[in-house]
């Protein structure tokens, strides 16, 4: 774990230098549990971190966010946290039910969450986030209406609501297939989400991109960047970055590997060794689609315009107002609709058609 952390550290230090980053908005630490580090090593590497930060960056980010799983963080723990920097904590609830937790492995005790919930409450009060799982095996729609209102009377900031992805390969798809745990029909799962969607949005949580909710302007900074396909950087096993040419509309991707001990060469002073890919324009214009019609506003039309030299109307004129005859598009915001946002991946075959012939590659 020592090792892990020195070797984050240095990469991100690696990073920085190599591509002479000077100005860092946002930092996120996720993509697993990183309250497992216990509270001494979790506060070297966040300590680290911002020392790292203030020798690259010109200003601090506005936002630290540090994800955490209630069953390995305590109140020292994020105690520590927030004396080291991090001002935003993401605590992966998922569900209050007994039984929707033990079908997709979810350690921990259900009546150990209120506490938890009271810890990132009182040391991040204006600022914390909550996820929350639809469409799990044993639950309805009372069960989870109960979980949102439990939720909301610690008034997080931040809540996302998502919808159950079973992954190829996991002990939950296992079981699925053997007819060991049964999933709500899609129907009804979709049925519970709109049901959850519509609390949130009835207790005051306004709906910002396809699963995530918040009190009036307190979006993540950092998932904004991911959905305007802005820059990042990413660094430890299985990361990956993605840094934009806006002047040529083209990209770089670099993904780690996820081999712990192939990645640890940064520990040598080398950035590790992992897979490149360059973005063309008609693959960063359409990953620039794929994740702004998550967002209600839309792409980011500005900044669209200056990447690929034209507004978004004028690649996808057809799709755009085949939906809006449907009522299912707005032009006000160049945005899906409310209940177009629930047919995001038809929109965007259709959009990804209508774009690939403007490039001659159908």
């Amino acid at each position: 774990m020592s090792l892990y952390v020195n070797a984050v550290l240095e990469e991100s230090r690696l990073l920085l230098e190599k591509y002479n980053i000077d100005k860092i908005p946002t930092v996120f630490i996720g993509g697993g549990t990183p309250s497992v580090l216990g509270t001494e090593l979790l506060y070297r590497l966040l300590t680290g971190l911002q020392r790292i930060i203030k020798t690259y960056s010109a200003e601090n980010p506005a936002e630290i966010t540090m994800e955490a799983n209630p069953e390995s963080c305590s109140i020292e723990l994020l105690t520590a946290a927030k004396e080291a920097g991090v001002n935003r904590l993401s605590l992966g609830i998922q569900s209050f039910c007994a039984q929707s937790r033990q079908a997709i492995g979810r350690i921990g005790e259900c009546s150990l969450l209120p506490q938890k919930l009271r810890i990132a409450s009182d040391l991040f009060p204006d600022n914390f986030s909550v996820d929350l799982i639809s469409g799990l095996p044993y639950q309805n729609e009372k069960i989870l209406l109960d979980d949102i209102k439990k939720i909301l009377s610690f008034r997080p900031a931040h809540v996302s609501l998502y919808s159950l992805t079973v992954e190829h390969g996991t002990v939950l798809a296992e079981k699925i297939s053997r007819g060991q745990i049964r999933l709500p029909p899609k129907d009804e799962a979709d049925r519970l989400w709109i049901a959850g969607r519509d609390f949130l949005e009835n207790s005051g949580y306004g709906q910002y991109e396809v699963s995530n909710f918040c009190i009036y302007g307190r979006e993540s900074l950092h998932n904004l960047r991911y959905w305007r396909m802005e820059n990042w950087l990413g660094a430890g096993p299985a990361a990956s970055g993605t840094l934009i040419d806006d002047t040529n509309g083209t990209g770089l991707r670099f993904t780690n590997d996820a081999d712990i001990e192939k990645w640890l060469s940064c520990t040598t002073g080398k950035i590790p060794a992992g897979n490149a890919e360059n973005l063309d324009t008609l693959t960063l214009m359409e990953e620039t689609m794929m994740m702004g019609f998550r967002l209600t506003g839309g792409p980011d039309r500005k900044l669209f315009k200056r990447r690929f030299k034209k507004d978004i109307e004028e690649y996808i004129p057809k799709t755009i107002n085949s939906w809006l005859k449907k009522g299912l598009f707005s032009t006000e915001k160049t945005a899906l609709a409310k209940d177009g946002l629930l047919l995001l991946d038809q929109f965007l075959v259709e959009a990804f058609l209508e774009t690939e012939a403007c490039f001659n590659v159908i």
